[in-house]
């Protein structure tokens, strides 16, 4: 007999069926055995009658062992039913049980994980996983990733992959780093951001790329980071700041309104602010503009543009506020070449901003060596080092490289914005600590000498 998904069930009434899944509560009250059953799909409540064949392996069940369970559907009394709830109104008469596999004592109850140690939840990931509450997580997260998909195949775009090994240059953060086994005394890193490559898709007249790409960074971890997330990375050929923006703003409400149809956005199109009045304003230049802020439901998107481009560092030192590859606007462009007037440079940039949190940066880029050349000779880097980071990038937009810009957004943290939930972690299928660590896998952990030695790595 071929399985049914328990969503399915209702539609078999007066049938005998056979269902996969775990016992996920079990009621013994003697002369009746009550179990729910759970797969990814719904729940179904099971009856093992008196008399029946199955009363025997019935008593050995416990909940979370996995079973298949074979039985006919029945109507429920009326006064029985649930109505609103998924199969309320059938009930399985298990007729055979077969124990596909047992389970021990859990180390917490997977009802509701939310007041359980987060520790304990993550070292036992896979049981956390099982929550309702997590399933309802990680579907939805499947859910805005394929309307994603679905949106930019249709404006055009493609999906590209770039590389996980790739080249350490200064992006803001610090890298991960991976020795090199034939190289020896050579590193690649783990990208900060697919930024150069999606800049060298433009080179390569790709015209429109997207990606679902994982992004590493080496730093302090908090709510809303970890050391590897996932961004929706977009960029564009031949396109003005303005359709970029627009674009994306479509893109957001589109997605809304599909996948959240609970869920109202404050205001269409996006409000716009600059960079100096978000922060005169709000004091920040990710403001929450929500007028009712207990509105679980309630979506206040906003833009920030006309950043400064660069700012200085404690060394009295120039760096750049979002990444070196922006371009100035267009009536700055003089100034940055001639490298004058730097603290009034304005970038070509602008980020999304979702209910105090910013959850898409993107801008404008240099596409021509000249303007990029500039950007690292203002943050003090001599030629060797500008030619050591980045020839590519310069030899690249030497040959032939259009005008594009882009947008990259925190998918993790919009996630946990429309899930209503803490901190990323709680969208983030396998997530790290605070600390960035994996209590499950018990990593970062040591590895042999065996493996050193391969690698020319002695360590001190």
């Amino acid at each position: 007999m071929e399985r049914v998904l328990i969503q399915d069930v209702s539609q078999y009434v007066g049938q005998r069926v056979k269902i996969m899944g775990w016992v996920n509560v079990r009621r013994d009250q003697g002369k009746l055995i009550f179990l729910d059953f759970r797969d990814a799909t719904a729940i179904v409540q099971g009856v093992i009658l008196p008399g029946s064949d199955a009363m025997e392996m019935g008593k050995l069940l416990r909940e979370e062992f996995v079973v298949a369970v074979e039985g006919n559907i029945n109507e429920r009394p009326e006064r029985n039913r649930k109505e609103g709830v998924v199969n309320g109104s059938v009930e399985l008469e298990i007729l055979g049980i077969e124990i596909l596999n047992t389970a021990d004592v859990l180390p917490f109850p997977i009802d509701n994980t939310e007041d359980v140690n987060e520790l304990a939840r993550l070292k036992y990931r896979y049981l956390d996983l099982r929550s309702d509450r997590m399933q309802k997580n990680i579907r939805k997260r499947h859910e805005v990733l394929r309307f994603v998909r679905k949106f930019f195949d249709q404006e055009r775009f493609i999906e590209v992959e770039t590389p996980y090994l790739t080249k350490s240059t200064p992006e803001g953060s610090r890298d991960y780093i991976v020795p090199s086994r034939l190289d020896k005394g050579k590193f690649y890193a783990l990208p900060q951001s697919p930024q150069q490559y999606k800049q060298l898709l433009m080179t390569a007249g790709m015209e429109r790329y997207f990606q679902i790409a994982r992004c590493f960074r080496d730093e302090d971890t908090r709510g809303d980071r970890q050391p590897e997330f996932t961004q929706i990375d977009v960029e564009m050929s031949f396109a003005t700041q303005e359709e970029i923006m627009q674009i994306n703003e479509e893109l957001m409400i589109k997605m809304v309104a599909e996948v959240y149809p609970e869920k109202r956005i404050q205001q269409v199109p996006f409000p716009r602010l600059s960079y100096k009045e978000a922060m005169e304003k709000y004091g920040n230049d990710k403001p929450d503009i929500r007028e009712d802020k207990n509105d679980p439901n309630l979506l206040a998107f906003c833009w920030v543009v006309d950043f400064p481009f660069f700012e200085k560092t404690d060394a009295d030192e120039w760096t750049f506020t979002h990444n070196p590859f922006s371009a100035p606007v267009p009536g700055d462009i003089e100034k940055l070449i001639n490298k004058q007037d730097v603290e009034n440079i304005v970038a070509a940039q602008y980020d999304m901003a979702l209910n105090g949190y910013e959850i898409g940066g993107g801008g404008i880029r240099n596409h021509k060596p000249e303007t990029l050349k500039a950007v690292f000779e203002i943050m003090g880097y001599s030629k060797e080092r500008i030619e050591a980071n980045f020839h590519h990038m310069l030899q690249a937009f030497s040959l032939g490289t259009p005008p594009h810009g882009g947008i990259a957004f925190g998918f993790d943290r919009l996630m946990m914005i429309l899930q209503n939930e803490p901190n990323i972690r709680e969208v983030i299928p396998f997530a790290k600590t605070g600390e960035g660590r994996d209590p499950m896998m018990e990593s970062p952990s040591e590895v042999d000498e065996k493996q050193l030695g391969e690698l020319g790595i002695k360590l001190k």
